[in-house]
């Protein structure tokens, strides 16, 4: 839900009605405290299942975002994570929430005022814990659609992006995925059971849909944002054609339906 911190309607307008990088730029500073971030229990849910099929050395964080995919791949890698992404707002809150190795996250130092902001720091209390190591963190800013690497990461993942991609887009997509990872590396990333036919959730993303064709329709420049165009099916089949192999895990920390299925799947897709 949206909260008294977060963006107001004016400011969702304008973002709605700009570009998406533009839009993610506008959105940025206050974009945590939306519901569009993924929810820390999809992201533990991923981190648990991920977690059986490492180790990992490098990863990769595809849309990053504010950095939330950047968090886990910290708990799953060891050496170097990097996370892209092509806003420049996003990614300048993804740096704050991910200061270089000594530094603490903006969020969490405290704010000098007066004449104290001009004196040297003071030491920390004793027995205040340190800030946690963990791998290298670079940013990139670049066209998930054209990736700027060679084959060096083991693991990708992807949180929340491919709404902003047509299904056209999609094959290429996955195609600059899969040529950034090492033979053996593995792409992953949760996708939800569809709501049932006639559900609220149904008929809300249905009227979602709808109305950002009729805003693309009518209005440039366009905003990408669909929740109903990746499909189970169609996504594995273009996984496969990128040439990756592909497998279903559920994710039963997220839940299961009343007929039994899983709530929601990691997708698996390595390059072998």
């Amino acid at each position: 839900m949206f909260t008294e911190q977060g963006p107001t309607v004016r400011e969702l307008a304008v973002q709605a009605l700009s570009s998406i990088e533009h839009g993610y730029d506008l959105l940025a500073p206050k974009f945590d405290l939306t519901p569009y971030r993924t929810p820390d229990r999809v992201l533990d849910a991923v981190t648990d299942e991920v977690r059986r099929l490492g180790p990992f050395g490098t990863g990769l964080d595809v849309c990053c975002g504010t950095g939330a995919g950047v968090g886990v791949l910290r708990q799953l890698c060891r050496e170097r994570v990097v996370g892209v992404d092509f806003s420049a707002g996003m990614l300048a809150e993804a740096r704050a929430a991910f200061p270089p190795e000594g530094e603490r996250p903006a969020a969490e130092r405290p704010a000098a005022e007066g004449p104290a902001a001009e004196e040297p720091a003071a030491e920390e209390p004793a027995g205040e814990a340190p800030v946690a190591e963990g791998p290298a963190v670079d940013w990139v800013r670049a066209d998930a659609r054209s990736l700027p690497f060679v084959p060096a990461f083991d693991l990708a993942l992807s949180f929340g992006a491919f709404g902003h991609f047509l299904p056209a887009e999609r094959f290429g997509l996955f195609a600059e995925v899969y040529g950034s990872l090492r033979p053996g590396g593995q792409f992953v990333f949760p996708i939800g059971a569809p709501p049932p036919v006639g559900s609220r959730a149904y008929w809300s993303l249905l009227g979602f849909d709808a109305a950002m064709r009729v805003r693309n329709a009518l209005w440039r420049p366009r905003f990408v944002m669909y929740y109903r165009t990746f499909r189970l099916g169609d996504v594995l089949e273009d996984l496969t054609r990128a040439g990756f192999v592909v497998r279903l895990m559920p994710l039963t920390e997220l839940g299961r339906r009343p007929d039994g299925s899983p709530r929601a799947r990691l997708v698996v897709a390595t390059r072998e």
